[in-house]
């Protein structure tokens, strides 16, 4: 019986965007285009997840490594919780519904400190009972230990928790330990979804 929802927090809780952010405040859009890779690439995406020495000395290194942008990136690091553009339409809804059926809910995401920052501007994250953050962890998903971490620190059963997540790897490693998976594309079909798993495993 599943009793536990657990919630990727990018693309699920909340959504974000790159492209908006920097089109705000680079406004040649040949150097904007240039410029993105710099911030937009899977080694920082990394490097900040983890978070194995602090957000500001990352970026100081990307600095860095890229002086040529470095006022673009001091106003990225100045502005980063602006890449958040708001909630995901109808999860805050639907998790109050699911709350209020008696379901816990955690959050399980790979996302830097700055997250605080996000967790204390929109109100979804106060109906969390939990959350595990990769940045507070220095581990991340799809990675095994990160599952574990939730699992153990809330005393929960795998077979009792289903996660969403909106990447089929971070499913994929989460059923792998025992667990149920969705991914997640909006929220109309990750509850149409959920209320098949939750008649089936009645």
């Amino acid at each position: 019986m599943i009793k536990n929802l657990i919630f990727d927090f990018g693309k699920v809780l909340v959504d974000y965007d790159f492209d908006v952010f920097f089109a705000m405040y680079i406004h040649d859009e040949k150097r904007r285009k240039a410029f993105t890779p710099v911030i937009y690439n899977e080694r920082l995406q990394q490097l900040l997840d983890y978070e194995r020495k602090p957000f500001d000395e990352i970026m100081e290194d990307i600095v860095n490594e890229n002086p040529e942008y470095e006022a673009e990136i001091r106003h990225f690091i100045a502005h980063y919780p602006e890449l958040v553009t708001g909630e995901i339409e109808g999860m805050r809804a639907l998790l109050t519904s699911l709350k209020a059926e008696g379901y816990s809910l955690y959050g399980l995401t790979n996302w830097c400190s700055k997250v605080h920052h996000t967790m204390r501007q929109f109100e979804i994250f106060k109906l969390l009972d939990g959350r595990v953050i990769s940045s507070e962890e220095h581990m991340v998903k799809p990675n095994a230990d990160i599952y574990l971490t939730l699992l153990q620190r809330y005393s929960l059963k795998p077979e009792e928790c289903l996660f969403t997540d909106d990447r089929a790897e971070n499913i994929a490693a989460a059923e792998a330990l025992g667990m149920q998976g969705i991914v997640f594309h909006n929220a109309e079909q990750f509850e149409r979804e959920l209320r098949e798993r939750i008649l089936s495993s009645n």
